[in-house]
């Protein structure tokens, strides 16, 4: 086998295979010491020889008593002359034509029958060998496969009928793939294409067979078949009819450039390998041993290939982000689902367990950029205040800030007092970013590009660069804080009196949470008569706006802070607050108030503002006197409330608060909406031109109010996932108690868990009525795929 040295796989050529005689050991061991080049040389011009011929030679002769070169030369000279002889005879033998009557002839289709031996695409990944059996219809075939396992398949199907095969046995396809995979050496094909082209000439697959095989058998045309098939270099199928084909060799310049590609592509399959055993390997690894986020984005081809991963699990992906992330699914032995893409992405570390994949999908901004936090600091370190020879000193009040415990942001503070005419005045300070940042600036672009401040049960992404938020613009408590104080006197049953609006200057007394401002409220403490006088006023107001229409909607209220969101096993806090309850009534009913107080104002001095109203589209609450009151009841009045309305020019009617007008005013740090309002309010109070005309408020509100609607949902998904993780590790027996809150179907119940403050439904027994409690267990909960299935137990509370 010495001549596998020069030449390789010659050694399954035809012209060899079939002598085994001692001279042709001693020529192969001659041409084992020359140069590549040589013999490939005498390879190439022993290729066409037939075997008969090529026997005839003397090779005791042409080895006897010769150098090396002189062998060369003398076995050249020889198989030349031969060839002359032969040559018009060898290309008859063939059939090697590129006449075009000729080439219809080769494509002259062979009709299948039974017995016959034929390739059939099972499907796009697998093509089978099978026997034909029976015809199934008038163009379909019944086959079977080398298991016996019997097919319908169509005519198109067929990728090869194997050529001299009359009765073939299924049970003896194995033997043959077998047989066929041991013979296949793609070098051969080389081999005949530098001859094809040389004479300019095609091929069908028996022919060709005839070439490198020396014999047209089944097994040798079926062997030819494979090469072509699997060849992506030396030739192109220059006719196609059916499962018959004509081949041409591809051009020295073609094959020069297919096996460019080729090396290019072997490279990327390499690379594209080494890719699926790291991602295999961090898979395997411990949770604390896993790599970082950071180091999968070093190496920019990962960085992509992760790229497209993610894409693909928040169904984003772009054409080469599907195909990528299939190939990698695919290898990694998943399914080509997102829900597999997220399982690797966390699986090897990328993702955390708890990933927030709405946050992705909806591609949130969460960080602000460095020109922004240099532009926030930059006002921090001016603080320059247009407005400061104009604030009134309101540092002697009492000032109360009352809000949920983890408030970053605190932007809006109380106080009152009892008149000598026994009326009460309310204070409602607001804090006021205006002072610093300008309408048009490079912040306020921003701040309108992100409508809100976005608040989530693992972290909180403020409208304005963090320190200017929570630093510059916020109250603090004991501190002199720059304000636009509303002030509003209330007439005896509620109504509003007096307004005013000025800039201030405030310094906040206690800021609360409303658990520690009910405690307050319950002791009574003579000290504390402003909160009080401020609890009356809420209550004043309630009243007042339910004989104006409004509609009570007051329900519970889930709050969830997620420590270490990125661990596998989080601290979730949860806290479910009765909006009901003394102190946030009292908030609640501030702020609405001065909401109808901006409202009044900016409608008395013909202020364009963001006026809100919401119709009450004709709800009689009588309807709904039946229902127990609280969330019973507010859950059926919100089912068939409208939407919202707008209006810039003039106040509309908010029904469901029962106001003539209402304005959003107490949270210009995280809505921009309010910020507007403040822009134009703290405009007027200068003496300035307003710097928004009523149109211009309307054509930045729809951008804000489409930010806002995406914020909101993201924030109820973020919610809603955290507290199923809540239930989902709560213990097998524990039981919660659930408020009936309407009947879906049947038996078939809406309820709200009171313990946790989510809706979910499940099937009550005979006799529960709505407003009923029930005890109910959990069976089901997977925050990943938003599953919450509930049993109630038999017994009512």
């Amino acid at each position: 086998m010495c001549i596998l040295m020069a030449v390789p796989a010659v050694n399954t050529f035809s012209i060899f295979r079939y002598m085994s005689s001692p001279p042709l050991a001693s020529i192969r061991c001659h041409l084992c010491q020359l140069p590549a080049l040589q013999c490939r040389r005498i390879t190439k011009s022993v290729y066409n020889i037939p075997n008969s011929q090529l026997q005839s030679l003397n090779f005791h002769a042409v080895t006897r008593n010769y150098s090396g070169q002189s062998l060369v030369h003398t076995v050249m000279e020889e198989l030349q002359n031969m060839r002359k002889r032969k040559k018009v005879r060898a290309s008859n033998n063939m059939g090697l034509t590129s006449n075009g009557q000729l080439l219809e002839d080769k494509l002259e289709r062979r009709e299948l029958k039974k017995g016959f031996l034929l390739e059939f695409k099972k499907d796009s990944d697998r093509l089978l060998l099978a026997v034909a059996q029976k015809p199934d219809g008038k163009k379909n075939w019944m086959v079977a496969d080398q298991h016996g396992v019997t097919t319908s398949i169509k005519p198109q199907q067929i990728t090869f009928i194997v050529p001299g095969v009359e009765n073939f046995d299924h049970a003896e396809i194995c033997d043959f793939i077998q047989k066929a995979q041991d013979n296949l050496d793609p070098s051969l094909l080389e081999f005949a294409w530098i001859e094809l082209l040389e004479n300019s000439k095609s091929v069908t697959v028996v022919e060709l067979a005839k070439m490198i095989f020396g014999s047209m058998e089944p097994l040798e045309s079926y062997c030819t078949h494979l090469l072509l098939s699997k060849d992506e270099i030396y030739f192109t199928v220059l006719e196609s009819r059916g499962p018959c084909s004509v081949y041409a060799p591809r051009t020295a310049l073609q094959v020069e450039e297919h096996k460019h590609r080729k090396l290019l592509k072997e490279a990327a399959d390499k690379e594209f390998d080494e890719f699926v055993m790291l991602l295999k390997s961090a898979k395997s690894m411990p949770p604390s041993a896993k790599p970082s986020k950071t180091s999968w984005k070093t190496d920019h081809k990962i960085h992509q290939r992760i790229n497209s991963l993610e894409a693909y699990a928040i169904d984003a992906c772009k054409n080469d982000d599907q195909k990528t992330a299939g190939m990698i699914l695919k290898a990694m032995g998943l399914a080509k689902t997102s829900s597999s893409a997220v399982d690797l992405l966390v699986n090897i570390g990328y993702f955390p367990v708890h990933v927030n994949l709405e946050l992705l999908k909806l591609n949130i901004h969460t960080h602000h950029s460095d020109e922004d936090i240099l532009a926030a600091e930059s006002l921090l370190l001016e603080s320059i205040d247009l407005d400061e020879a104009d604030r009134i000193d309101l540092t002697h009040l009492k000032v109360y800030a009352i809000d949920v415990d983890e408030a970053d942001e605190l932007d809006d503070a109380l106080s009152a007092r009892r008149m000598e005419d026994g009326r009460i005045q309310v204070w409602i300070h607001v804090a006021d970013p205006t002072s610093l940042v300008q309408p048009g600036s490079k912040l306020d672009r921003e701040a309108l590009r992100r409508g809100t401040s976005v608040f989530l049960p693992t972290a909180t992404y403020p409208m304005f660069p963090e320190k200017l938020a929570m630093e510059g613009m916020s109250l603090k408590q004991g501190m002199r804080c720059r304000a636009v104080t509303v002030s509003v006197v209330l007439h005896s049953d509620g109504s509003i009196a007096e307004i005013s609006v000025e800039n201030s200057i405030i310094k906040p007394t206690y800021m609360l949470t409303y658990h520690s401002a009910t405690e307050l409220l319950y002791l009574n403490l003579e000290e504390e008569g402003e909160l009080k006088i401020l609890e009356e006023a809420a209550s004043l107001r309630f009243h007042w706006r339910q004989q104006q229409g409004a509609i009570d909607t007051t329900t519970i209220e889930t709050r969830i802070k997620v420590a270490n969101p990125d661990d596998p096993m989080p601290s979730i806090n949860l806290y479910v607050e009765n909006q009901a309850e003394p102190a946030m009534r009292l908030v609640s009913e501030m702020m609405i108030l001065c909401g109808e107080a901006i409202a009044t104002y900016g409608s008395s001095n013909n202020i364009p503002l963001p006026f809100r109203g919401q119709p009450q589209s004709n709800i009689d609450v009588s309807a709904f006197a039946h229902l127990p009151e609280g969330p019973v009841r507010s859950s059926a009045i919100v089912r068939v409330m409208r939407a919202a309305e707008m209006d810039f020019r003039k106040p509309v009617r908010h029904g469901v608060l029962g106001l003539p007008g209402y304005v959003q005013f107490t949270s210009p740090i995280r809505r921009y909406m309010d910020l507007l309002a403040h822009y134009q309010v703290k405009a007027f109070l200068r003496s300035d031109s307003l710097p928004f005309s009523s149109g211009q408020l309307e054509g930045m509100a729809s951008i804000v109010n489409m930010n806002v609607r995406i914020k909101k949902k993201l924030g109820n998904i973020s919610l809603r996932y955290w507290v199923l993780e809540y239930l989902r590790r709560q213990p097998k027996e524990a039981k919660f108690h659930a408020l009936v809150l309407r009947f879906i179907k049947d038996k078939t119940a809406s309820l709200l868990i009171m313990e946790v403050g989510i809706q979910a439904s499940a099937w009550v027994s005979t006799g529960v009525q709505i407003g009923d409690e029930v005890e109910v267990k959990i069976v089901e909960a997977h925050p990943r795929d938003d599953i919450l299935t509930l049993k109630a137990l038999d017994q009512n509370i």
